[in-house]
């Protein structure tokens, strides 16, 4: 387990620095490729599950063809990455820290996702709407956590404001996506198994 690992660690994470800096030159020559490198980490991230760490994900089910906000549980980093790989240029919304990571939080932003700042209130809330109402518009589909960070397998948290304001205001349905990927994946010696993602019943 310590040794799949520490090769997973340093396999994911060697090739994403080298995509990264491919990602920033790329930024200021040819930004419309950018999507293709995301998901082109993304697909590396799923290689790397199965072959490192001898990790399956099985998908029930499917993302819907019209517009719709997808509430995912978040258990670990694993979902932020699989988006890409479940959905075609999604609008994920992330915490704002993550915009500061050098380098990353430029691509990041270009790529669509959309930065949270759950501690300035109703303005930032407002913000986000407007942006999400821009992005719905073009038909791209809206990735949020319902509870605003990762919560331990088996475990409940409170729903954050920016999940409601954005179902009280878009007029789109909410389809929840369960994740079981917390047992295996957020510790720091990862287990293999299976992943499940399922794509539950619309809400309107």
């Amino acid at each position: 387990m310590i040794l799949r690992s520490l090769l997973f660690y340093l396999t994911f994470y060697g090739f994403s620095t080298l995509l990264v800096i491919e990602a920033v030159a790329r930024l200021t020559f040819k930004p419309s490729t950018l999507p293709d490198i995301a998901r082109r980490w993304s697909h590396h991230h799923r290689n790397c599950l199965k072959t490192c760490l001898g990790i399956d994900v099985v998908v029930e089910g499917a993302p819907s063809e019209e517009p719709a906000i997808y509430a995912m549980k978040h258990e670990s980093f694993f979902e932020a990455i699989d988006v890409l790989m479940l959905f075609r240029l999604p609008v994920t919304f992330a915490k704002e820290e993550l915009f500061r990571i050098p380098g990353w939080g430029r691509v990041a932003r270009h790529c669509g996702l959309v930065p949270v700042a759950r501690k300035r209130g109703a303005g930032a809330l407002r913000r986000m709407i407007s942006v999400a109402r821009r992005f719905s518009a073009q038909g791209r589909p809206l990735i949020i956590f319902p509870e605003g960070t990762r919560v331990q397998s088996g475990q409940e948290a409170p729903l954050r404001p920016g999940f409601v304001g954005l179902y009280r205001h878009l007029d789109l349905p909410i389809i929840p996506v369960a994740v079981d990927s917390g047992r295996l994946y957020q510790r720091l010696w990862k287990r293999s198994g299976t992943i499940t993602i399922r794509f539950l019943d619309p809400i309107p």
